[in-house]
C-alpha cells in the first residue's frame, strides 16, 4: 500500500466498518472514515459522506486508493447508486474494492448482488465478502436482541435450518487482509464461523450462558413478512423473509475455512461470542 494513500472505509462506525477502521489503524494504515455525520474516529480522518448525495462523494475519494464498501442499509437496489460511485472512484485513482455482501446472496442476485457482479471489471484488485448471518444479530438495537430482551424470544422463519453465524470481529479481520495484502482476493469469499446452528441451538445457547430463558418462535414465511413491513418497506420485507425461507430450505447449512486460511486464526464460536458480549 502506497504511504501515502488512505483507505475509505464506508461505514466506518458501524458493525463491520468500525472494525476494519480499527484493523487497518492498528496496522498503521491511513483511513479516511466515512459516515453521514462524520464522526471522528480514532486513528482516522473523519469525512462526511452520504450514498444518497453525490456532492459528498469527490472529498470522500480524495487521496483514496482502496476502499471498503457497505451498501446503503435498507435498500432493495444498491446498484443504483453504488455503480456511478464506483466509476467515479475509480477515475479518482481508486485501484482496489472490498464490498461487503451476503453469502445467500451470488454474484448477479438481488440487491447487492448487481454490485458484486459489476466489481471485477470495475478494478483490477478486488473482493466481495459474503458472510453468513451475523452474530452481532443477537446484540444491540437489532430485531433480534429487542424480542430477547422483551419477549425471551427469537422470531424466524427458519424452521429447523442451520446457519453458519459468524463474528464481525473475523469478518473485519479478512476485509483487513485483503484490503492490504500485496495480492487482492480476486475473487468471493463466503465467511462463516466454526459450526452451524439452527435458531433452537441459538436460543439454547444464549440461555445456558446467561441463566435467561429464551426460545426461538417458527413463524411461517407470511407472519415474518408482515412483521417486517410494519418497520420496512414491503419489497425489502419480502427479500428478508425469503431468506429466512431459504434458510429452512438449507441454504446457509456450510461452513468455509476462509477465516483461517486469510488470517490464520479460527473463527469465533457462538458460544464464546455469547460469553463475550451478551452475558
Amino acid at each position: 500500500m502506497n504511504a501515502t494513500s488512505s483507505t475509505l472505509v464506508i461505514g466506518a462506525t458501524g458493525t463491520t466498518g468500525r472494525r476494519v477502521a480499527a484493523g487497518l489503524i492498528a496496522e498503521r494504515h491511513r483511513v479516511k472514515a466515512a459516515g453521514r455525520s462524520a464522526t471522528p474516529v480514532d486513528g482516522a480522518q473523519a469525512v462526511r459522506f452520504d450514498w444518497n448525495e453525490p456532492a459528498t462523494w469527490a472529498e470522500a475519494l480524495d487521496g483514496v486508493d482502496r476502499v471498503y464498501l457497505v451498501p446503503p442499509i435498507g435498500s432493495s437496489d444498491p446498484a443504483t447508486v453504488m455503480l456511478p460511485f464506483l466509476r467515479q472512484a475509480r477515475a479518482a485513482g481508486v485501484h482496489r474494492a472490498v464490498l461487503l455482501s451476503s453469502s445467500a446472496i451470488p454474484a448477479g442476485g438481488p440487491a447487492v448482488g448487481q454490485v458484486h457482479q459489476a466489481l471485477p471489471g470495475l478494478f483490477e484488485q478486488w473482493a466481495v465478502l459474503r458472510p453468513s448471518w451475523f452474530m452481532q444479530n443477537f446484540t444491540g438495537s437489532t430485531p433480534h436482541a429487542r424480542s430477547i430482551r422483551e419477549d425471551g424470544a427469537i422470531l424466524t422463519a427458519s424452521g429447523d435450518g442451520r446457519v453458519g453465524f459468524v463474528d464481525a470481529e473475523d469478518i473485519a479481520a479478512v476485509a483487513v487482509h485483503a484490503l492490504t495484502d500485496e495480492q487482492a482476493p480476486n475473487t468471493d469469499l463466503v465467511l462463516t464461523g466454526p459450526q452451524t446452528l439452527s435458531y433452537d441451538d441459538v436460543a439454547a445457547i444464549i440461555t445456558e450462558v446467561t441463566g435467561r430463558p429464551v426460545v426461538h418462535r417458527h413463524l411461517t414465511f407470511e407472519q415474518l413478512r408482515d412483521r417486517w413491513a410494519a418497520e420496512i418497506p414491503l419489497e425489502f420485507a419480502t427479500m428478508l423473509a425469503g431468506m429466512d425461507r431459504a434458510i429452512a430450505e438449507g441454504a446457509e447449512d456450510r461452513t468455509s475455512d476462509t477465516v483461517q486460511r486469510l488470517t490464520g486464526r479460527p473463527p469465533s464460536t457462538f458460544r464464546v461470542f455469547v460469553e463475550r458480549e451478551v452475558a
